[in-house]
């Protein structure tokens, strides 16, 4: 298959373009951001093109956007908190970029294709779009658990802006324009690097620093539950939604995936059991109240039936969740 990755300069990108390339289904790959991303090296000299683009232009989805993709994967955004201080950012890059490639999706099929998109009565699905939502599209007074058909009542500018893109696929699918599946992530963690834009990037910090032996801030509470999950179960459920039969989504394309509820407190425990108690000395409390609001305003406990019976697949418990990034960053401890 042909595919798009967008926002492949990412961390998730990233290790989903080198997932892309080990897996024999991809055999001609394109990964663009605003800044060149990295091409993973690739044993299997697939053709891998990089691209610079700014999305936020016409010109640059159009050139992007051909009629001979098969997958795009929409994870370009700006984050939580970036999102919530810089509103016409956020509108620009996390809605506006994202409306226009399914426009362009839909105009290159719609157009380009018109007299083939019905076989019988049957509209014959467009472009397969797997685009990267979050819990953020879920806040205020919400169930004990939440599920698909919780009503998003997001408290955040980007997750308003998430939840716009959703009713977008949703409608572009039930018409054919595109065949879409929306990805709910919940908080990855953990995240190598620098800290991001994200009102939830403590939440890597507090086990990235001090498993690299450098002080973290603590901002929110240590008993607030959140709903993470890994980056690797991530990506292997990035990849998972492309095969997932779209018979099987009917309208409501937004998935939940599966994560783990787990308290800062229990989060901080398993840094000590697998990393020592001296790494959990490092993480300081310091309360930042606007954090506080942002991620304690996401649900940290869902039913995921509904991803589980769509065959994706959740992590071990947190403990795990730990030791892969250990495992996969080299650390020693």
């Amino acid at each position: 298959m042909k595919v798009l990755v967008t926002g492949a300069a990412g961390f998730i990108g990233q290790k989903l373009v080198s997932a892309l390339i080990a897996d024999p289904l991809y055999t001609d790959i394109t990964i663009t951001d605003i800044i060149l991303p990295k091409t993973p090296r690739s044993p299997e000299e697939k053709p891998v093109t990089a691209v610079l683009s700014n999305l936020a232009t016409q010109a640059d989805r159009e050139m992007l956007v051909t009629k001979d993709l098969d997958v795009i994967f929409i994870l370009h955004g700006i984050m939580s908190g970036m999102a919530e201080k810089n509103f016409e950012s956020g509108m620009m890059v996390n809605f506006d970029s994202t409306r226009g490639l399914l426009e362009c999706a839909r105009k290159r099929r719609w157009h380009e294709s018109r007299n083939k998109l019905f076989i019988g009565a049957q509209v014959v699905p467009g472009i397969k779009v797997v685009f990267a939502s979050s819990l953020a599209v879920f806040g205020g007074t919400l169930p004990d658990e939440v599920t698909e058909r919780t009503m998003p009542t997001p408290s955040t500018s980007y997750g308003m802006q998430k939840m716009l893109c959703e009713y977008l696929i949703n409608d572009y699918s039930r018409r054919g324009y595109i065949d879409g599946r929306t990805l709910r992530f919940p908080t990855v963690v953990v995240r190598p690097g620098a800290p991001s834009g994200a009102a939830s990037s403590f939440v890597s910090g507090i086990i990235r620093e001090p498993l690299n032996n450098l002080p973290s801030v603590l901002p929110v509470s240590r008993d607030m539950s959140l709903w993470v999950s890994s980056p690797r179960t991530v990506v292997s459920n990035i990849l998972h939604a492309v095969n997932v039969p779209a018979e099987q989504l009917g309208e409501m394309r937004q998935i939940n995936l599966p994560g783990i509820t787990v308290t800062v407190k229990e989060m901080l425990e398993a840094l000590g059991a697998v990393g020592g108690e001296e790494r959990v000395e490092l993480v300081k409390e310091q309360k930042d109240e606007t954090v506080q609001r942002i991620v304690g305003s996401w649900p940290a406990r869902f039913r995921i039936e509904r991803a589980m019976d769509l065959g994706f697949v959740g992590d071990g418990g947190f403990a795990q969740v730990v030791k892969e990034y250990i495992e996969d960053e080299g650390i020693l401890v």
